[in-house]
């Protein structure tokens, strides 16, 4: 057999149009004008077995460059973190992965339950109240977080830090756009935001201050001082943070924050060329009945028996127009079910341990740098930092690869100023032979 599946056979197709009363697929195309139709065969290779054509895209995969290949010092919003190898196990079952979205609970109860699992582990890494059922990804958990920012405080001034990553901020100006929002950006001093500008541009038209923790250059914010600048104010105190370091950081709902979010791609999701991922969403309990997505509730049903349904849907297919608060239509329940299963795999200890790695490994990394005589950017570090180089960095990355590694991401991509930066990322995956290794090759090429 040349294929491994043939959905048709030719009698199936025979019966079909004779079902509907025709006698070729011609037939089917009988009234788009001969003249408009594509009437030569088209220009593509001969059709090949299965074998030999999975032996050709082998071949053209091998030639990849990739995590598996090539140690990696690429972050910038998407890291090469250790993955249980249960997750893929968990996350093949055809009930999870042919799953799409759980109306009924009667026959859903194992992917609420999942769900239910993934919001309390967000709540609780966050320090928030409550947490959806997920959203797209990161992005799109900080685009909406600002919109129901301006629809609770009815202003529509947005204070967000150029510290955030610049991805989430174009989402941002977009979802704006539409909704004829202002968006003020402001400026990053060092590696963090600017607090004097920030404050100064905190008034009362402004509906959210928007920050990230830790920031897109790696560096930690202070959060307590942000949210003493939203006091007197009605702005909301909007976080994004990455939630593998929150196991080791002050999370922000215990410095005030109201929503809190971010994407789970560091727990037990593969980089995939930028996604899918897996947003998430926290908030306090007052705007629960406001947060966009779901939620999925426990309750009991008649004969005491714990149980999980959809509790809250917050678009406008659910519920009254004028009610909606949001158009996201789904979720990503297959990667956030790989969350909630990495993260009970590693458990409470593991996250701690797996972060605390980062923070060591990251640091030392940093440390040897600058005994090394590099520039490094002044910041308190997680697992990222940045370093200024004399050449740039694509000319730098590309001699790293040839060397066995994927370099750090050029920040002179996000703006003229950063030419010369590179963001490193150094995950517990790294060792300490390819920190040393990495820092002397590029001190060559910086040379």
């Amino acid at each position: 057999m040349s294929h491994r599946y043939i959905p048709l056979t030719e009698t199936d197709k025979q019966e079909m149009l004779e079902t509907i009363g025709i006698q070729s697929i011609d037939e089917l195309f009988a009234d788009i004008p001969e003249k408009v139709r594509f009437d030569r065969p088209l220009d593509i290779r001969k059709r090949k077995s299965e074998t030999a054509l999975l032996r050709e895209l082998s071949a053209l995969a091998n030639k990849n460059i990739t995590s598996e290949t090539h140690a990696s010092f690429l972050g910038a919003g998407v890291y090469d973190h250790y993955m249980p190898i249960v997750v893929d196990h968990v996350i093949s079952r055809s009930e999870f992965y042919t799953a799409y979205t759980p109306y009924q609970p009667e026959i859903s109860q194992g992917e609420l339950q999942a769900i239910f699992e993934f919001q309390t582990m967000i709540s609780e890494l966050t320090g928030m109240d409550v947490a959806n059922s997920s959203m797209y990804d990161g992005g799109t958990s900080f685009a909406e977080a600002a919109m129901l920012a301006c629809g609770h405080t009815r202003k529509k001034k947005i204070v967000v830090s150029k510290a955030v990553n610049d991805e989430s901020r174009a989402v941002l100006q977009t979802y704006a756009k539409g909704q004829n929002l202002e968006v003020v950006e402001i400026d990053v001093k060092d590696t963090v935001t600017d607090l004097d500008a920030l404050k100064a541009a905190i008034d009362a038209d402004t509906a959210c201050v928007m920050v990230q923790y830790p920031n897109f250059f790696g560096s930690i914010e202070d959060l307590e001082a942000i949210k003493s600048f939203t006091e007197g104010t009605k702005a909301l105190f909007v976080v994004s943070s990455n939630p593998l370091a929150l196991g080791l950081l002050t999370p922000p709902g215990e410095f005030g924050a109201d929503i809190v979010v971010g994407d789970a791609q560091v727990f037990g999701i593969p980089a995939q060329l930028g996604g899918p991922h897996c947003g998430y969403f926290a908030a306090t309990k007052a705007l629960t009945r406001k947060m966009p997505g779901r939620l999925v509730g426990q309750t009991h049903d008649d004969e005491g028996q714990r149980g999980f349904v959809l509790t809250l849907q917050a678009r406008e297919q659910h519920i009254r127009r004028d009610k909606a608060t949001s158009n996201i239509c789904s979720n990503q329940a297959l990667n956030a079910l790989a969350a909630s299963v990495a993260m009970s795999a590693l458990g409470k200890n593991g996250v701690v341990e797996m972060a605390e790695q980062n923070l060591y490994k990251a640091n030392y990394m940093k440390d040897k740098m600058i005994e090394a005589g590099f520039n490094v950017l002044p910041g308190t570090s997680f697992n990222e930092f940045v370093v200024k180089f004399n050449k740039p960095v694509p000319e730098i990355n590309e001699q790293l690869l040839e060397e066995g590694f994927i370099g750090g991401y050029d920040l002179g991509r996000i703006d003229d100023k950063y030419e010369g930066h590179m963001l490193i990322a150094v995950t517990e995956l790294r060792t300490k032979e390819e920190i040393d290794t990495f820092i002397e090759k590029v001190g060559a090429y910086n040379a």
